[in-house]
This record gives structure tokens, sequence and C-alpha cells, in this order.
């Protein structure tokens, strides 16, 4: 079991996560307390990977309100926590929470990119605080294989260099979050 913290750089926020890998996938809980947009919001969140990281579920709790629940199919296949399917996800393999630097973690870990690899993906974005979900446009290149990638956000003209550690969790993510030692 790992735990790790992350401080946004701004100084409004914090996470605590708790990622076990286990045989059959890898399970993630989280609370993160932040601000965007000048909104507070304290959020919990769930993850659970097949053993290729995959995203199967994704659970997310507002504090004080607003919940979202996804799961999938492995495959690029959504439905929604009342098991209504979610066609406009189609094909994402991923989620990516706006709060958090882990969900980087997931391409990472299941796109094993050699050095100088480039690869396109898309995406289940997760805005925070109002639960939007959307599939977007991203991209990774790996830099140094299990240690550094470029992760481009496409959709939002973003880029930034990424340090993994030997478990391919985010380190610092510049401008956004500095990970606590």
């Amino acid at each position: 079991m790992r735990v790790v913290r992350w401080l946004a750089e701004d100084g409004h926020g914090l996470e605590h996560l708790v990622m076990e890998r286990r045989h059959d996938g890898v399970w993630v809980e989280s609370v993160v307390v932040g601000q965007r947009f000048g909104a507070l919001y304290g959020l919990q969140y769930r993850i659970e990977c097949d053993a290729h990281w995959a995203v199967r579920s994704a659970t997310l709790n507002l504090t004080g309100g607003g919940s979202l629940t996804l799961r999938s199919d492995g495959a690029g296949h959504w439905c929604d926590g009342h098991e209504q399917a979610l066609p406009e996800l189609d094909g994402c393999i991923d989620i990516d929470i706006s709060a958090t630097p882990f969900t980087n973690t997931l391409p990472i870990q299941r796109l094993k990119l050699p050095q100088s690899e480039r690869q396109f993906i898309r995406v289940a974005y997760i805005s925070v605080p109002d639960l939007q979900v959307r599939a977007v446009e991203q991209a990774y290149t790996c830099v140094v294989a299990g240690r550094e990638y470029t992760y481009e956000g496409i959709f939002r003209d973003f880029t930034a260099t990424l340090k993994v550690d030997q478990d391919g969790i985010v380190g610092d993510y510049p401008t956004l979050f500095k990970r606590l030692r």
C-alpha cells in the first residue's frame, strides 16, 4: 500500500491518496480539498482499475452534495451509476480528474510507452467542482522510460513534463501540484 500527498502550488489545496496494487488490479482512494475558479470544494474519490490499468469504475463525492459514478468495461464503453450508457465517452479508457495529478498515472502505466514514443488518447475528463464529464484529446510522450513523460492537454493547449516514481505515480506537477515528501 502506498500513501502519497500533494500540495496545490497556489497554497489552496491538499490531497491525501492511498493506492493498493492487488493481483487483479489497482485500487485508489483519495481526499482532496481545494479551490477552483474561486469555488472551495472537498472531494473524495475512488478509482478501481484492472490488472492492465484500465479504469473499471470511478466514484466521486463532493462534501456537501454532488456525486458521480462511472463504470467501464475496460474497452472504452461507459455507463453511469444508474447503468445508463454514456456513448459520448466511447473510446475512452482512462479518466482525468481535474483536481488531482494522480489520474495522469493511469495512462502512463497503461500505455507503457517506450522512450520517445508519443501516443494520442481520448479520456473521460471530469471537471471539479461541477463534476461535468466530457471526452477530450490528450497525448503522452515518453521522455525517459519509467521516469519522465510529457503530457499534452490538447483540448486546453496545456503541456507539462511529469516525473514519476517507481510506481508510476506523478511527483511534482509543474505550476499545479507539489508532492510532499
